[in-house]
């Protein structure tokens, strides 16, 4: 008996052993035609070769090559199997590169944002810094307790005071730094520093300055004292401080003061040490026991307790305090050069310290700003690089081993001051 139906056709019976016919549709995409395995049983002919190693065999195209996507002449879709895409490669979207549609990197929008970050970071660093060192400031110098002072000319007025002071120094600091103990408070150095259009001018005040400390107001007691008649100049620091400093400063010259600004012995020597030293040339050799100091001629690098005892000396000099305040003045233009350097600038575990020992240790008026400090600073630098004056204030002899002021010579150089010309006094 047949197994098929009588109905049932030649044509029928071998569509249903998988025959097949020009007409029927593929069974779905699990049938890929151009996978072919060789025959195992050898039926096929002999078994290809294997690739090489890491290779990918070559398929065979099917159809009219119409490429990817397409369809070949037996109806199926190759779907791009024969060319390889299928591993990754160009135009596909595996590891082999980015696909036709995908995004590119906008490198412009990134440049953007990593500018805007850096601005801003830079803006907050700088305004942190600014309250930061801005805190740190003693403002401690009432200049609203100087009386009867003279108008202010044009152009702004530091008087720049280096003070004995021992605050805070132990006995091992003041035998290091050869101060001594003594009591009470005098001034090593006073300068005033004229900031002003037509070029700034820098102006030591001899401390043993023969002058007139006039009527003042006390500093504590509120009530006005004098005056105290001729006596050095640093004594009128010594008796009442700051205040009567700056009224016997502007009562013999005529200058408004501006500004105060006043480092003590420590102080001074931490911020030579925080920059790294300091680099100077030294003309001539010298040594003084008073106050430390051994140098040979020539450049040298001198650090904290070597430059105390170079702005200090006077004894080892014939012209003693008028050789002292060159000196001063000399290594104080080196140590502006000093901080104002990229490599301390720039330098944010240099440029903090030298900041902090810096301010911390100096005194000033009430109404210093960090702005009025920098410009003074910026100054003394331009001074010492010859875009100033430096010189001493005109003497014209002495007096009881006092030194005597010029004063022709004084009025002349405080006209020229108050009106912001020239200089041209020149000063021992």
């Amino acid at each position: 008996m047949s197994e098929w139906p009588d109905a049932w056709s030649d044509q029928n019976r071998r569509n249903q052993r998988g025959g097949g016919s020009a007409s029927a549709q593929p069974e779905g995409p699990r049938v890929m035609r151009q996978v072919r395995r060789p025959d195992a049983g050898g039926h096929g002919g002999p078994r290809p070769s294997a690739p090489p190693y890491g290779g990918v065999p070559q398929q065979q195209s099917y159809g009219n090559g119409q490429g990817h996507g397409g369809y070949g002449q037996d109806g199926y879709q190759d779907g791009g199997y024969n060319t390889g895409r299928v591993y990754g490669g160009p135009g596909g979207g595996g590891p082999g590169g980015p696909g036709p549609g995908a995004p590119r990197p906008d490198w412009r929008r990134r440049i953007k944002w990593t500018a805007i970050t850096v601005a801003a970071v830079l803006v907050v660093t700088t305004v942190g810094t600014y309250f930061w060192a801005d805190s740190k400031l003693n403002r401690d110098v009432d200049l609203s307790k100087v009386i009867d002072r003279p108008e202010a000319g044009e152009g702004t007025n530091y008087l720049i005071v280096g003070s004995d002071s021992r605050a805070g120094m132990s006995a091992e600091d003041k035998k290091k730094l050869h101060t001594g103990s003594a009591e009470g408070q005098r001034t090593d150095s006073m300068m005033i520093l004229h900031v002003g259009g037509n070029g700034d001018t820098l102006i030591s005040l001899p401390r043993d300055s023969n002058v007139t400390i006039p009527t003042f107001k006390g500093s504590e007691s509120g009530k006005v004292k004098g005056p105290l008649g001729t006596n050095k100049l640093n004594a009128a620091y010594a008796f009442d401080g700051p205040t009567l400093l700056v009224r016997t400063v502007e009562y013999n010259t005529g200058l408004h003061i501006d500004h105060y600004v006043e480092i003590g012995f420590a102080g001074f020597a931490n911020i030579v040490d925080a920059v790294g030293g300091v680099e100077i040339d030294i003309d001539k050799g010298f040594k003084d026991k008073y106050s430390g100091a051994d140098f040979q001629s020539g450049k040298q690098t001198l650090d904290g307790q070597q430059a105390l005892a170079f702005v200090r000396t006077r004894h080892a000099f014939a012209a003693s305090d008028l050789q002292r305040t060159k000196n001063q003045q000399k290594f104080l233009s080196a140590l502006a050069h000093q901080v104002a350097t990229p490599s301390t600038v720039l330098n944010p575990f240099k440029l903090y310290p030298t900041l902090g020992a810096g301010l911390d240790s100096l005194t000033v008026d009430k109404d210093m700003s960090l702005w009025d400090l920098a410009s003074m600073f910026w100054a003394m630098k331009g001074v010492s690089g010859g875009d100033g004056t430096s010189m001493n204030m005109p003497i014209s002899g002495s007096a009881g081993g006092n030194l005597v002021w010029d004063k022709a010579k004084v009025k002349t150089l405080v006209d020229e001051l108050n009106n912001d010309r020239k200089v041209t006094v020149t000063g021992d």
